[in-house]
C-alpha cells in the first residue's frame, strides 16, 4: 500500500505564496509520477502540475509563470511553489501518486483560499 499526505494549504491574500508539499510512503516500487490537481467548488477537478522521476514536468496554462514544481525523489516527496496567487487558484488541492506496477494514489488533499 501506499499513503499520500499533502499539507501547506491556508489562506492568503490575492499575489500571495504558498508551497504544497505532497509526501508518498509505503510500498514505493519505483519512483513516482506526481500530479497536483484542484478541484474548486462547482467546477470539474483539472490537473495543476505534474513531474515524473526525470524531472520532465508539465503545468496547466493559467499557472504557467507563478507555479513551481519539484521533486525530492529520495523522499518521494513532490513540492508546489504558488506565487502570486489569485482568487481563481481557491480550490482543493489534491496530489496524485502513480507507480509503475502499483497504481494510483491519491490524497485527502489540502485547501487553498485566496481572499482579500
Amino acid at each position: 500500500q501506499v499513503q499520500v499526505v499533502e499539507s501547506g494549504g491556508g489562506s492568503v491574500h490575492p499575489g500571495g505564496s504558498l508551497r504544497l508539499s505532497c509526501a508518498a510512503s509505503g510500498s514505493l516500487s519505483f519512483p513516482p509520477k506526481m500530479t497536483w490537481y484542484r478541484q474548486a467548488r462547482g467546477k470539474e477537478r483539472e490537473l495543476v502540475a505534474e513531474i515524473n522521476k526525470d524531472g520532465a514536468v508539465k503545468y496547466v496554462d493559467s499557472v504557467k509563470g507563478r507555479f513551481f514544481i519539484s521533486m525530492d525523489n529520495a523522499k518521494s516527496t513532490a513540492f508546489l511553489q504558488m506565487n502570486n496567487l489569485q482568487s481563481e487558484d481557491t480550490a482543493v488541492y489534491l496530489c496524485r501518486v502513480w507507480i509503475f506496477g502499483t497504481g494510483i494514489y491519491w490524497g485527502q488533499g489540502t485547501q487553498v483560499t485566496v481572499s482579500s
